[in-house]
């Protein structure tokens, strides 16, 4: 063996969450990745290695070009040739209907080094959505996994459909939307009885995802009717009659939303991860960046006279986060700040201060700067704050303290930074009116978000996107901004957007 090496690496069928724990160790490696265009692009949110997305269908790829399976092999070994650990990231599993198998032998031959990560496939992931469990003892003692895609070089089919007809278990066929009726007419010709219950799985696996249910002669009928798109998946046999009782994923409160996510992009995973896990797309519409402070003297001079502080009060996880990393950097640890007391905004940023072992002695019961103003004011009296912040924001702390003789230092332990120009894809789909709700959780990301805003995205907005704010001052904020504000979040933080989402899209 020689050069780099390559992982063929399963990311599972649509969820991004379906991803293994060693695959996620994989791409965390990886010198460069090279991914599938039907592979949910969110599994590639933290990883900073050079990534490729390599198109081997027209369907998902519009506007790429399409490459031979042979170029795809070249590519690995030429980038393992040249000492880079390789990612080669395939929908599903690669060996089940991936042609991972063909990879691993290009590689072999090559004599590349590799190994095989398997994924989740989709007969057990999108059926399982579905609520379809593919095997039951009461109906299903085996399951066939077949293509409905073969090879179009091989002169004859290799299914015999007499088998299959006959089979004692559940029938799953991969990729065979184009060919239903005929798989269909197939099957039934060869005794499969016409009222056997069979289903179409649409996306599976994500927020997209739709089902049609039928007995197995209408079902080419109602899959056209219901305009089904690919990547689908056949599924026939008794055990399909069991998502009547076991339908799950689909009755998810937010299902099919697309939902955009205007936090820095670094800093969303924790929203990301609810809107999944409520059963909507999250849409990545950051309006800021965050970064280090450009300078960090004045923080640093701030740590070396803590001892000065009677209270640090933290407005966001941001600043817990930059102020007590860099506390360890410049040498000094939790003990530092023995002698103060700690005020943060609200919870999450409580939160943040718990996963660095130190707990909040005040949190306001309303999460905005103003009643954190006001339940500090009876215990700072004539005492000295230090405020760990962003490089902007209100002085609500500073005008309000002051009546009370309390000094606020604040400190710029990070910066925000207004992007330029959002990503193309989610541009469009904005500008389509794709996106169902936007949610604007700071009144700098809300007049962002208007400054960014094309005119074919601003005519969506109360049409077919709508807008929920985080607060009241992000409300006033948009409004500013010319933005009508649909839904305002009655807790102050970003489950509390949900739950507005969900109120209003309730029957």
């Amino acid at each position: 063996m020689t050069g780099g090496k390559v992982y063929l690496v399963g990311a599972g069928p649509g969820d991004p969450g379906l991803i293994t724990l060693k695959g996620i160790e994989c791409l965390q490696k990886a010198d460069l990745i090279l991914y599938d265009g039907l592979v949910n692009p969110l599994i590639l949110q933290h990883v900073s290695s050079e990534v490729e997305r390599t198109c081997r269908v027209s369907e998902g790829c519009k506007n790429r070009r399409v490459l031979q399976q042979d170029e795809i092999n070249q590519r690995l070994i030429s980038a393992a040739l040249e000492g880079k650990t390789v990612v080669r990231l395939k929908g599903g599993d690669p060996f089940i209907f991936g042609r991972g198998s063909e990879e691993a032998v290009a590689l072999r031959n090559a004599g590349i080094d590799y190994e095989v990560v398997p994924g989740i496939t989709a007969a057990t992931a999108a059926a399982g959505y579905a609520g379809i469990s593919v095997t039951h003892r009461a109906h299903a003692s085996a399951v066939a996994l077949i293509t409905g895609h073969e090879d179009p070089t091989k002169p004859d089919s290799a299914l015999d459909y007499d088998v299959l007809a006959n089979f004692p278990g559940t029938l799953v066929f991969y990729m065979g939307l184009h060919k239903l009726e005929r798989i269909v007419e197939s099957l039934i010709q060869s005794g499969k009885a016409d009222e056997t219950p069979a289903a179409v799985i649409s996306r599976g696996t994500t927020p997209f995802q739709r089902t049609v249910q039928s007995q197995l002669s209408k079902l080419p009928e109602q899959v056209r009717q219901a305009g089904l798109v690919a990547p689908s998946l056949i599924v026939i046999g008794d055990c399909v009659s069991l998502r009547d009782q076991i339908a799950w994923f689909e009755q998810k409160p937010l299902f099919g939303l697309q939902i955009g996510i205007t936090r820095a992009e670094e800093q969303s995973e924790t929203e990301i991860k609810r809107a999944l896990e409520l059963g909507a797309q999250p849409v990545l519409l950051p309006t800021i960046k965050i970064d280090a402070p450009a300078d960090w003297t004045p923080v640093d001079a701030a740590i070396a006279r803590l001892e000065e502080y009677q209270w640090l009060v933290f407005t966001s996880a941001n600043g817990v986060n930059y102020f007590l990393n860099r506390l360890w950097d410049t040498g000094f640890d939790a003990r530092k700040l023995s002698h103060l007391r700690i005020a943060t905004i609200g919870p999450s940023t409580a939160e943040a201060l718990q996963r660095f072992h130190l707990r909040a002695d005040l949190i306001p019961e309303q999460y905005r700067a103003e009643a954190l103003a006001a339940a500090l004011k009876p215990l700072v009296k004539n005492q000295k704050i230090l405020w760990a912040g962003a490089n902007r924001g209100r002085e609500v702390l500073q005008t309000e303290l002051a009546e009370v003789s309390a000094t606020v230092e604040k400190i710029v332990v990070y910066e925000n930074h207004d992007v330029s120009a959002w990503d193309t894809e989610s541009l469009k789909l904005l500008e389509s009116g794709a996106i169902d709700w936007v949610g604007l959780s700071s009144p700098s990301i809300a007049r962002n978000f208007g400054r960014l805003l094309t005119e074919e995205a601003r005519q969506q907005l109360g049409r077919k996107t709508r807008l929920v704010s985080i607060s009241p001052v992000t409300t006033q904020a948009a409004s500013e901004a010319g933005l009508t504000v649909d839904a305002e979040a009655e807790e102050y933080h970003w489950d509390g957007i949900f739950a507005a989402i969900q109120r209003n899209v309730s029957p």
